[in-house]
């Protein structure tokens, strides 16, 4: 589970049977006091791979800078660079993306508020390069309401009933 801002605008391919996929990088910060009482901060990169419905988002609506939260798997595979050097990768298969922070307006400003959780995202314009892909319809946000963590229930504290006090009984030996 991430959350972070991306740190480029999604690249996406269509693969055998108009499989759609989309790769971005996601940039996840710390920040933390050093020994010396400094404020430090510590950036890390990830490597996001969103396929299908996820690729969709993506390429509707995330962009650089974008702060999104991402639930995934790890997956690290092999490839060989153009000099014949196996190399490795690491990347985050994406189940899971969700829209956080601001929607930009027509003028591209931040509206005051978050992302609706149902239906009114507006497209952003994106350029794209046909590659014989179907159109396919505009997304929706599913009709189910973000998660909330459920919210508990406090009572107030029961008064003991006022009584005497009690006077040590001559046996007891505690130290207190």
């Amino acid at each position: 589970m991430l959350i972070g801002n991306v740190g480029r605008d999604p690249e996406v391919r269509y693969l055998e049977g108009n499989v759609k996929v989309a790769t971005f990088t996601l940039a996840t910060s710390e920040r933390f006091k050093d020994r010396s009482g400094e404020l430090r901060e510590n950036t890390e990169w990830h490597n996001i791979v969103a396929w299908r419905a996820n690729a969709d988002v993506a390429e509707r609506f995330i962009h650089k800078g974008t702060q999104i939260y991402v639930e995934g798997r790890l997956r690290t595979r092999s490839y060989q660079d153009q000099s014949g050097v196996k190399k490795y990768t690491t990347e985050i298969q994406a189940d899971t993306i969700q829209l956080l922070g601001r929607r930009p307006d027509a003028d591209g400003a931040p509206q005051q508020g978050g992302y609706p959780s149902q239906g009114g995202y507006q497209q952003r314009p994106v350029q794209q390069q046909s590659y014989g892909a179907p159109q396919q319809p505009a997304y929706t946000a599913p009709q189910q309401p973000a998660y909330q963590a459920p919210q508990p229930q406090y009572s107030a504290p029961q008064q003991p009933a006022y009584s005497e006090p009690v006077e040590d009984a001559p046996g007891d030996d505690l130290p207190f």
